[in-house]
């Protein structure tokens, strides 16, 4: 382990130590505070925040990559990690090394420890582990410092850590039901805290929605006085194909303006949407009537990568990965393997956490299955590899399924699974923490994939 590596390490045990990412506590003001205590570092530079339930991670990666192919210094802030700690922080498109990410916990360290005194005092609980993760992140980004910031909310969006800033642009990817016992337990609520990230001064982009959500967010647009634009109304996709790699998208612009077509190297129709959306984002960060320079364009969708999105890991045999955890996302990822790819059969290595809704997860992914092979998720929360099997018998799954010990496990018996035929491949989705794992077992036994 270098130098750098145990440094991130170092302040990942430390966070680790505060009440974790599965309990966000409502709560925006002691947040203000630690900001305030360590110089207020997200009034350093502006930002464009993404909230949402599904495409967040992908739309804030293309909304950078545009930006840093404008020639801008960029931060990007996006959550959980699928391997490394340091992935969450990015400058220029690359994680921050872990003597940076180090230093600007030590800029941290002082003013931590007066506030948790403090809101010890108050009968409040010490800052989370997501809580300081924000603030360390918009000091990285202080420190760098960064001509502009893309920073993905955490959970909801009206008391989210990453809240305590006043973003230029507020955009909305695609909200569904997600984090119910938290959020709410329809679309209405959840949207509702979601667009509490709009605030007086800003623009705010909007993917289609539904119309409850939508509903929601001209109602906070309206309340601040800020200008709205939706997608499919002030900008749309006007044409996607399929390509090898990827996708052919073609881009109809804020005011109308007509781009030519573009490759994007990703797969499933739900990443054109994205990329809509993030090139709308980058107009209105720069003004809704200039449009995006047509080489700017190429080169920042060009290099647009999303770790944990339909990533290839092996080739032989072929298996890909993706984060997809709730039933909007699995049905998304449904589509794209079903128009992207042509496999003669399919397995699916699958394992989920508690909080999810499982039953509706498997309920998009087992009809374009042909072999189900279970596994826990390594984390406390897990749902447990026998009551998945029962579920799955509950929707009618009368496929071929073996259930594993470990994600190792299933993944060996997938992958010998795909040597009984010709043209088959693995699938591994149901959570974020297990697409990490699938990804560190093939970076680990070597399958080839970088």
């Amino acid at each position: 382990m270098t130098t750098a590596e145990r440094a991130a390490e170092r302040v990942y045990e430390e966070l680790l130590s505060r009440v974790g990412e599965a309990n966000p506590r409502p709560r925006i003001e002691p947040v203000r505070r630690l900001a305030e205590l360590a110089g207020s570092p997200q009034l350093s530079f502006p930002v464009i925040q993404v909230a949402g339930t599904n495409g967040k991670t992908s739309t804030s990666r293309a909304v950078e990559s545009l930006l840093r192919a404008h020639g801008l210094r960029t931060g990007l802030f996006t959550s959980p990690h699928l391997i490394d700690f340091t992935e969450r922080f990015q400058l220029d498109g690359s994680p921050v090394s872990g003597n940076v990410l180090e230093e600007a916990w030590e800029e941290l360290r002082m003013p931590l420890q007066v506030l948790d005194a403090q809101l010890e005092a108050e009968g409040q609980g010490a800052i989370t582990f997501f809580e300081a993760l924000a603030v360390l992140a918009f000091t990285i980004f202080a420190d760098a410092p960064v001509d502009v910031a893309v920073v993905e909310v955490g959970m909801g969006g009206e008391w989210d850590a990453t809240n305590i800033v006043d973003a230029q642009v507020a955009v909305f990817t695609p909200i569904d039901l997600d984090h119910t016992a938290v959020l709410g337990k329809d679309i209405a609520t959840i949207a509702k805290t979601k667009a509490g990230i709009i605030k007086q001064g800003s623009t705010v982009v909007s993917a289609a929605q539904a119309s409850e959500a939508i509903g929601e967010i001209v109602e906070a647009s309206e309340r601040e006085g800020v200008h709205l634009f939706v997608q499919g109304r002030d900008f749309d996709v006007t044409e996607d194909l399929l390509a090898v790699g990827g996708r052919q998208v073609t881009l109809r612009g804020l005011h109308n303006h007509a781009y030519e077509p573009s490759f994007v190297p990703l797969y499933g129709a739900h990443q054109a949407q994205n990329v809509a959306l993030a090139v709308a984002a980058v107009e209105a960060f720069f003004g809704a009537e200039r449009p995006v320079p047509g080489e700017v364009l190429d080169e920042g969708l060009g290099q647009l990568t999303s770790p944990g999105r339909l990533q290839l890991i092996s080739t032989e045999p072929i298996v890909y990965v993706d984060a997809a955890h709730n039933p909007h996302g699995a049905e998304a990822l449904a589509r794209a393997v079903t128009e992207s790819f042509a496999f003669t059969e399919m397995a699916l290595v699958t394992g989920m956490m508690s909080d999810k809704d499982a039953s509706g997860v498997l309920g998009a992914l087992l009809p374009i299955s042909d072999a189900l092979f279970l596994a826990p998720v390594d984390s406390p929360r897990t749902v447990g590899a026998e009551e998945l099997y029962q579920l799955a018998g509950t929707l009618e799954w009368n496929g071929q399924t073996e259930v594993a010990d470990s994600l190792t496990e299933a993944l060996d018996a997938a992958r010998a699974w795909t040597e009984q035929g010709e043209g088959r491949a693995v699938l591994v989705a149901g959570s974020v923490l297990l697409a990490g794992e699938a990804i560190l077992v093939a970076k680990n036994e070597g399958w080839g994939i970088k």
